[in-house]
Parts: structure tokens; sequence; C-alpha cells
């Protein structure tokens, strides 16, 4: 996504001695009003963003130093290709899963969320079902200090300020800044309680997945226009504003609440996320080692199949192995696409089997 260069406030420029925002300390804000009375002002500083918020019980720093807001599918030092590939892999699985249940229980929009992935992950981000590529904002400054403050044990909180650009859809792109931005209040079902009670957002830099020259410019700091440190009292809100309850920023008697938690559950149940990660990297080590050995026999790109033909044809693979990485490649894909159908008994014989399959085809590869 495109990197900003937001207006400061005096007191912020002054506050942050020429670093980044995201490399400065949070400026420390003792009320409520006080913090509207500077997001006033940088509004109208950096009238070409649209301002959002997040609240944060801590103000998450990467090893280089500084904040960092990436969407919690990327979060982690050094993330391994495989890694991500994996997230996705599970994104995927609910995602089908999530457009079954919204079908079966006959949903409003069943059919629009079914074709289109920006609200399947939506849903699935903002009821923290699974990973997703997009990061949670809300529109309402009271409700991100609420956030701040709900989870918080220590005395201080965060609330973050970032700049998006002016959308005119539910779901807007704006291909000059790579952003996606969702509206959740236009593209959620009236069941979905959630986002309504807290004027939800969700953003993200679109048409990227797994495919991005540096992982830094999926880096929502890259937007930041002011961090704020907020003092963890009820004296913050003053005796004109309050703090949103819980209750409130997480309604019960939510249909979809209650369809994604079970979706959540089945998901870890069914195939514990650890299993399936370990199933999947075991399996892409395989895999590529098949594939060296098969194109270094045919001197040509061949597919799975044709690498395992290949292997046996040559002895590499003996006709049971052959037959059974065959049957572990069709398992894979219904691990992957059809996770319903697989049993976590299979899942754990399998994660046995493949190291000794990998140690056979080693001794015996040209």
């Amino acid at each position: 996504m495109r990197e900003i260069r937001p207006t400061l406030t005096p007191d912020l420029a002054t506050h942050c001695h020429g670093r980044p925002v995201w490399r400065a300390p949070a400026f420390p804000i003792s009320t409520f009003r006080a913090l509207v009375e500077h997001v006033a002002r940088l509004a109208y500083a950096n009238r070409d963003e649209l301002l959002f918020f997040r609240g944060q019980h801590e103000d998450y720093q990467s090893k280089a130093g500084g904040t960092t807001l990436y969407p919690s599918i990327y979060r982690g030092d050094a993330l391994p290709g495989r890694e991500l590939r994996h997230r996705f892999e599970m994104l995927d699985q609910a995602s089908r899963l999530l457009a079954e249940r919204f079908r079966a229980a006959k949903i409003d929009g069943y059919r629009e969320l079914r074709q289109k992935r920006y609200i399947q992950w939506s849903i699935l981000q903002h009821y923290e079902v699974v990973s997703t590529p997009l990061l949670d904002l809300t529109h309402s400054l009271r409700v991100a200090c609420s956030f701040a403050q709900l989870w918080s044990t220590d005395p201080t909180c965060y609330v973050y300020v970032l700049g998006l650009p002016y959308f005119s859809n539910r779901i807007s792109f704006n291909s000059e800044h790579d952003i996606v931005n969702v509206r959740l209040l236009s593209i959620c079902p009236p069941a979905a309680l959630r986002p309504y009670f807290q004027e939800g957002y969700v953003t993200g830099t679109s048409d990227i997945t797994t495919d991005f020259e540096s992982k830094s410019e999926l880096d929502f700091r890259r937007r930041l226009i002011a961090k704020f440190a907020l003092p963890r009292v009820q004296s913050f809100w003053g005796s004109r504003f309050h703090q949103i309850p819980e209750s409130a920023l997480y309604p019960r008697s939510d249909q979809i609440l209650d369809l994604c938690s079970g979706l959540r559950d089945k998901l870890r149940d069914d195939l514990r996320s650890g299993d399936v990660g370990a199933f999947i990297k075991q399996w892409a080590t395989l895999e590529e080692y098949l594939l060296e050995i098969g194109r270094r026999l045919t001197s040509r790109n061949v597919s799975v199949r044709e690498a395992i033909s290949a292997l046996a044809k040559k002895g590499v693979l003996s006709g049971t192995e052959a037959q059974q990485v065959d049957v572990l490649r069709n398992f894979r894909n219904s691990v992957v696409h059809r996770p319903d159908t697989v049993k976590p008994a299979a899942l754990e014989a399998w994660l046995g089997r493949v190291p000794e399959l990998v140690r056979s085809i080693t001794k015996k590869a040209p």
C-alpha cells in the first residue's frame, strides 16, 4: 500500500522530534474530550484522508522497533512462506464452510456472500474465526477507546488514528493507494449485530495474498497519522462521556456470532490448526522433493502425478509407495478443499506416515 506523510499538530510534531509517527512513543492524552479535540485538529490538517480508529490494550512493536499494525494473517517476524500459505488455506476452508452455513441457515445475502471473498473474509475477521488479510477499524473514536480499555490490564492502553482514502461503495478499491475498505454495516446481514454496535470497518491491501515483494508494504503503520496513550481509569471519560460496556460491544443473541462460533469450534476440533499446519508442511516438503526428482528424470516441468509416475518407472518408488503417495495427494486435496470430509484420526495417521515416505524416497533417489 502507498505510505502517507501525515500533517501533524504542533504538539505531535514536537513530540515526534522528526521521527515517523510509528517510531515515536505514543502521545499521552488524559481525557476523552482532549482526545476528541486533538483528533479534530488532525482531521482538519489531513483533509485528503478519511480518519479511522483502532483501540488496542498494547502497542505491539516489531523487532526493528516501532509500532506494527499488520492484519492477523501476516503477523509474526520472519514469517515462512509455507506457514503463510497454510494460513491462506485455512482461510479458504473457513470461507467455504461459512458460505455453506449461510446457505443452510438461509441467512439474508447468502448468495452474495458465496460469490464475494471480501464479504466472507470480513465476517470471518470480525467474528474472529480465523486469521485474515483484513484489519479491524472503527469510525467511532468512542468505540476505539472502549476497546482499548476493555482488555487492558496495564495502566496504559492505546488508540491509533489511520488515514484511508475516501470511499463511496460498500466495498471500495483504491488502485492508487492499493487499499480495499469494507463497510461492515452495508455488507453484513441484519442478523449480524456486532458490526452495527461497533460501527465496524475492515481494511486490507487489495489483490495481495501470498505474493509480495516486502511484507512491510502490508503494514498499516504506513497509514498511521497518530497514536495516543490513554490511562485505563474511569476519570478518562469525565462526567459527560462513558465507556461502552462489553455487553454492548459484544451483544448477545447475535445469530451470526452463534454460526461463527460453531464454525470456529468445528475447525478447531475436526482439523486442529497445529495438526493441519504440520501436515501441510510435511506434504509441501514431499511434493517439492517429488517434483525436483521428477523434473531431473524427465528433463521437463511435470505435475505431481507425472512425477509419481516417473519415479515409479525408475524404481525410486515401489508400486506400493507410488500408490500411497497418490492416495496422500488426494488426501491433501481433501484437507484443503473439503475439510468437513476429513477425520482427525486420518490426519494423525498420515502425520506419522509422511516422514517415512520421505526417508524411503531419499534413500533411493538418484
